[in-house]
């Protein structure tokens, strides 16, 4: 919704519709069982370093979710120095990829609930990887990160550390900063 096709009665700020916003946060106080979502993704290997994640259902607002006519579907690969054919972004890609848009969301968000308007926002962001680990090659290696720079330009009133502030609030950048239990099961078909 933008501010042309508001109801004149709702306040957006920064594209985002306030009103309804406060509307979602005392649902949830009123009724906390409508604040647990879970997002699911389907994935199929193709060949090499390629494969196909499909993501359409979810379940939120004790519901599953049926907006959805057409699923997402993302390519992951690796490129040809990681024996890939670079067909798309490769995992690791993709984790900086959620954690900048939700950092920013999350920002925008988070400042329209205060009234702070946010009129550009931009974010590079850097990890660092060392494939000994993966390889199996060092143990004292983590095979993923060692760790992530996340730069933000934000053209804004606002503070700067309470705009980082607002950022850290990011479900991607408390799943990236803390651990998370992560059950893997194997089937043979």
């Amino acid at each position: 919704m933008n501010q042309a096709t508001a109801n004149p009665k709702e306040e957006i700020v920064n594209g985002v519709n306030v009103t309804q916003l406060f509307d979602t946060i005392g649902a949830v106080k009123e009724k906390p069982e409508i604040a647990k979502f879970k997002f699911k993704a389907t994935n199929q290997w193709i060949k090499g370093g390629h494969n196909r994640t499909t993501i359409k259902e979810f379940y939120g607002a004790c519901a599953e979710d049926t907006t959805r006519t057409e699923p997402f579907v993302l390519d992951a690969d690796e490129p040809p120095i990681l024996l890939g054919e670079d067909i798309g972004p490769n995992p690791v890609e993709y984790v900086l990829k959620a954690l900048a848009g939700c950092m920013t969301t999350t920002m925008v968000y988070h400042a329209a609930s205060r009234g702070i308007k946010i009129e550009e926002v931009e974010s590079t962001l850097e990890g660092d990887l060392d494939l000994q680990g993966f390889l199996g090659i060092r143990k004292d290696v983590r095979k993923g990160y060692q760790n992530i720079k996340v730069s933000f330009k934000v053209k804004s009133d606002a503070d700067t550390e309470l705009l980082q502030q607002l950022a850290k609030n990011s479900p991607v950048f408390d799943i990236v900063s803390n651990p998370v239990p992560v059950t893997v099961t194997v089937e043979k078909k």
